[in-house]
């Protein structure tokens, strides 16, 4: 059990490719090639085709907030998608999308600009010259396996880049991708 004033928080940038866990598998990197400090454990999970913020922390009750649904702690992400979504894919979003494994929970949805100071990807994303993208975001309460690229695709919008913007306060803010900060325990 880790006492109180010893509890540890970190915002992590996820870079593409990289999993959610410090060993390495198959062609994906682990966390241990940008993170090392013991006893640390993520709290959540994010696919490793997926980039942006991870919370790290030792506090074991703080993780269970943090990752567990019940808690419904929201998460936002940056999703840049293939064609322009119009008001009605926007209004399912927002009402709640069936997926294979059941109805989801209604989404915060919008249309946004490009983000400011977003750092390129390494590989790109697939460009076509004749199908346009744009960016939403989306702020979720739920935490289903590939759930927003599920979401995406199930209103005619396939999901090319995925970015988690934010868990609850916590933001990306200016962290570079394989950066990481401590942020004050809540």
């Amino acid at each position: 059990m880790v006492a109180p004033t010893d509890s540890r928080l970190i915002c992590f940038n996820k870079p593409y490719g990289v999993l959610s866990q410090f060993t390495p598998e198959g062609r994906w990197r682990g966390l241990k090639d940008f993170i090392d400090i013991p006893g640390i454990y993520v709290a959540g999970r994010l696919d490793a085709d997926s980039e942006g913020l991870l919370l790290l922390t030792n506090d074991g009750k703080l993780q269970a907030r943090i990752s567990d649904p019940r808690y419904k702690m929201e998460k936002t992400y940056w999703v840049q998608v293939e064609g322009e979504p119009d008001d009605a894919a926007l209004v399912a979003l927002r009402q709640g999308v069936q997926l294979n494994d059941g109805l989801t929970l209604p989404a915060r949805a919008q249309l946004i600009a490009k983000p400011e100071a977003l750092w390129e990807r390494d590989p790109p994303v697939r460009f076509r010259q004749s199908i346009p993208t744009r960016w939403l975001e989306l702020g979720i309460r739920e935490g289903r396996n590939r759930q927003v690229r599920r979401m995406t695709a199930a209103v005619g919008y396939p999901t090319l880049r995925l970015i988690r913007a934010a868990i609850g306060p916590y933001t990306l803010e200016d962290l570079a991708p394989g950066t990481l900060r401590d942020v004050p325990l809540p």
